[in-house]
């Protein structure tokens, strides 16, 4: 019965929880795919690992991209426009209601200046009314005359009507708007309040978004900082004329530094270039903000804009450093993104998107070239847990480290610049291909098929029988003595007879030598047999070595030429991309020379191909014919007669079923009385082991 405990998270425990065993048997399969242990890693990275949390990098790319189009998916950029649109149409109803409660309040005092009205009242308030004007006379004493009431009331009038045909005149665009408001004479107190709030909340924002590196010690934007502000770029300008003239600016930046020191923050750039490095990314957001908005928002932004620039007295300046910029990173440019929300942002809030987009783009680009094996040792995984997220950043250190546990586990090793598996690794991935194949078989489940003892001799089975003279005595003691209870009953003592006695079956192992034959020509690749026909090899091989040691395993493979491959070749072998002729003959021969070393014991040769012989060796040259020449079949059939004639069997598994290859195998069969079998890339292991394994044991007892 399995167990868990539970408890709260505290961002410490390692939610991977990756075991080296695991790690290996997962790039067991990539290398038997690829045959590089190299290309096997970069497959690892890229797809990470099955049924684990470990995500490769084709996982994280796509989250970041999901990550992507889920903020174009919430957002919408244009709000920053329209709320700034808003804040103005409030500042403008309020100026128009404060005219209106002038204009009532003037009409209100006429009203009762007549009702209160008195000859000598009227003669006095008339004198005084030479030198009043209509804010004093509004916001003064009761006592107007109602002549002096009644003008009071047309001069607001007047000015009211002068007031809101300046409104109804303002420019639609946003930015010709502030600038005409920058210089009207409020009516409204709170409308005055409102428009200089949206003004530095304004300034405070561009400075921000635009200078955020040079302006981060400024609380406010009123004209003190912002002549401050001028000041600085006027000298960092200077600056970038003395650099873009080819001179050493490294003491002047120095000197630059101190004296703006409060204004950049309490983590300043090392460098110009480092700052220069800031700034542009800063204009690139603001660039692609641009690009993002429909042409009649991104006209209404930079006049608004201009308009602050223009306000803060920061136009020339910020003409020059774009100019500037321009010339150092030529290539920089902004991207559109096409956001589609609608929740709304202001500035500050876009720039911040914009940024955070960028980031996304270049950590997606980092990934992809880290796909290929480039660089990802150099992705910041602070910026991934950022972006994504605590597993997706534990996912990408892990990447990092993959080698370096396979080393450290003793799994692989390196050599220079180069890493190759050691034995401990090799045995690793035969026992995973050989337990992949147990696993698919049906009945009796020989499943991982451990083995208590090895080599030759008498293996004892789990079936049981009476005894009988001559058998191994294993005996079975507990159904021995029953048997005597169920003849002579219950009682002590039991006495026991020969007919009482049974003992488990026995079978004799027997001692073979084995070649396994393996196709290696480009059509094995071409139709998806390849890589299951090398699973199959790689798990019959560790069958042999570790279940029957005393047994000799030899491996041939074949294409247009054959050769002999080591054990710790196996893992690496792949197809022979320009070999796609099958060279049967040629295998069978050098199959014979290994197998002439063994005297004694079973010989026998095990083939896995996909297609008839279409190249041999005569006198010494090669020839190669498709289809099938009749002379390479001949030869090819020479060569198992010689085969059998030396007592070798040689059982072929077909991964095809063509009309000239069933016709090959059937003379092949007839000559040497092997076995031959059809079957598919899928059920090719449980073919084979069962097979080989029915051939190691007969019953003897």
């Amino acid at each position: 019965m399995l167990s868990y405990r539970y408890s709260s998270w505290d961002g410490t425990q390692d939610i991977l929880q990756l075991h080296h065993e695991e790690l290996m048997e997962e790039l067991s399969d990539y290398l038997l795919a690829q045959g590089d242990l190299q290309s096997a890693l970069r497959m690892l990275m890229q797809r990470g690992m099955r049924d684990h949390p470990l995500m490769g990098l084709q996982e994280l790319q796509r989250r970041l991209r999901a990550k992507r189009q889920q903020t174009l998916d919430r957002y919408n950029l244009g709000s920053v426009v329209e709320e700034l649109q808003k804040e103005l149409e409030e500042v403008l109803r309020t100026e128009r209601e404060g005219i209106q409660e002038r204009l009532t309040e003037a009409r209100e005092r006429v009203r009762q200046s007549q009702e209160n009205a008195s000859p000598s009242g009227e003669r006095e308030q008339q004198q005084d009314d030479q030198s009043t004007g209509p804010d004093e006379a509004l916001g003064g004493q009761d006592g107007l005359d109602p002549a002096a009431a009644q003008r009071l009331a047309e001069f607001v009038e007047r000015l009211a009507q002068q007031k809101l045909q300046f409104l109804e005149g303002l420019p639609k665009e946003l930015g010709g708007a502030l600038t005409e408001l920058a210089s009207y004479e409020f009516m409204s107190p709170e409308a005055k309040r409102l428009y200089d709030e949206l003004m530095e909340k304004l300034r405070q924002q561009v400075a921000q978004s635009l200078f955020q590196q040079l302006s981060q010690g400024l609380q406010s934007m009123g004209p003190e900082q912002t002549q401050r502000l001028q000041e600085m770029l006027r000298d960092l300008n200077q600056l970038l004329e003395q650099k873009l003239k080819g001179a050493d600016t490294t003491q002047d930046f120095q000197r630059f530094k101190e004296k703006w020191a409060p204004q950049m923050g309490g983590n300043p750039p090392e460098s110009l270039e480092e700052l220069l490095e800031g700034l542009q990314q800063q204009m690139g957001q603001m660039q692609s903000l641009m690009e993002s908005l429909s042409g009649q928002q991104r006209s209404q932004l930079q006049d608004m804009l201009a308009s602050l620039m223009e306000d803060m007295s920061l136009r020339e300046e910020l003409a020059d450093l774009e100019d500037a910029l321009s010339r150092l990173f030529p290539q920089e440019r902004g991207q559109r993104y096409p956001f589609r929300g609608e929740e709304g942002v202001d500035l500050q809030e876009a720039m911040r998107l914009m940024e955070d987009l960028k980031h996304l783009e270049e950590l997606e680009k980092s990934l992809r070239s880290a796909q290929y094996g480039e660089g990802i040792d150099q992705i910041d995984s602070e910026e991934v847990r950022k972006l994504l997220g605590e597993e997706e950043a534990q996912s990408l250190e892990t990447l990092k480290e993959l080698a370096k546990a396979l080393e450290e586990a003793g799994y692989i090793r390196r050599d220079g610049e180069r890493l190759e598996l050691t034995p401990r690794g090799m045995r690793k991935i035969g026992q995973k291909a050989l337990r992949d194949i147990f696993e698919r078989l049906k009945q009796d489940r020989m499943g991982r098929h451990p083995a208590d003892r090895k080599g030759v001799g008498i293996e004892r089975l789990d079936e049981l029988k009476r005894y009988e003279f001559g058998d191994p005595f294993f005996l079975d003691l507990e159904r021995t003595v029953m048997n005597a209870v169920e003849r002579g009953g219950p009682g002590v003592p039991v006495a026991l007879r020969p007919a009482d006695f049974e003992v488990y079956r026995t079978e004799q192992q027997t001692q073979s030598s084995t070649v396994l034959m393996l196709d290696l020509s480009w059509s094995m690749a071409r139709r998806g047999s390849f890589y299951a026909a090398k699973k199959v090899i790689l798990a019959l091989h560790n069958l042999i070595r570790t279940q029957f040691p005393r047994d000799s395993v030899y491996i041939v493979g074949f294409s247009t030429y054959a050769r002999e491959l080591k054990p710790d070749q196996l893992p690496y072998i792949t197809w022979d991309q320009a070999e796609p002729y099958t060279n049967m003959q040629q295998g069978l021969m050098i199959s014979q020379r290994l197998l002439a070393k063994h005297k004694s014991g079973t010989k026998q040769i095990i083939m896995i191909s996909d297609g008839e012989p279409t190249a041999h060796i005569e006198r010494g040259q090669i020839f190669l014919g498709y289809p099938p020449s009749p002379r390479t079949i001949t030869e090819t059939l020479r060569e198992v007669k010689r085969c059998t004639r030396e007592g070798i069997v040689i059982n072929v598994f077909m991964l095809d079923r063509s009309y000239y290859l069933k016709e090959f195998v059937d003379q092949l069969t007839k000559i040497n009385r092997g076995r031959a079998f059809y079957t598919s890339p899928e059920k090719l292991g449980q073919y084979v082991m069962v097979d080989y394994l029915a051939g190691k044991r007969r019953r003897i007892a």
